[in-house]
C-alpha cells in the first residue's frame, strides 16, 4: 500500500495526558520523520508537531488514539504525494 507525508499539529492542555501521549507515539516511532515541541507557558499549553510518512489509515489511527486523550487534541494534514 501507498504511503503518504502527513503533519500532525497536536495542542496539550493536559499536562498529566503529556506521558500517555509519548507512549502513542513511540508506538508509531518507525513511521515518524521528526518531531518538534514548543511548550507556551503564557498560555499554559504545549504545542507539538509530527512529521509522519505512512498508510493513511495508519495515521488516522494514530490521530484517533491522540484525540482520545484527556485535554489533548489534534488534527492531520495531509500531502498529495
Amino acid at each position: 500500500m501507498d504511503t503518504r507525508v502527513a503533519v500532525i499539529g497536536i495542542i496539550a492542555e493536559n499536562k498529566s495526558s503529556i506521558e500517555e501521549l509519548n507512549k502513542i507515539l513511540s508506538e508509531y516511532g518507525s513511521y515518524i520523520i521528526g518531531r518538534m515541541g514548543i511548550p507556551y507557558e503564557k498560555k499554559n499549553v504545549n504545542c507539538i508537531t509530527v512529521v509522519i510518512d505512512a498508510e493513511q489509515n495508519i495515521i488516522n489511527t494514530l490521530c484517533g488514539k491522540i484525540g482520545k486523550l484527556d485535554g489533548i487534541s489534534s488534527k492531520a494534514a495531509f500531502s498529495n504525494v
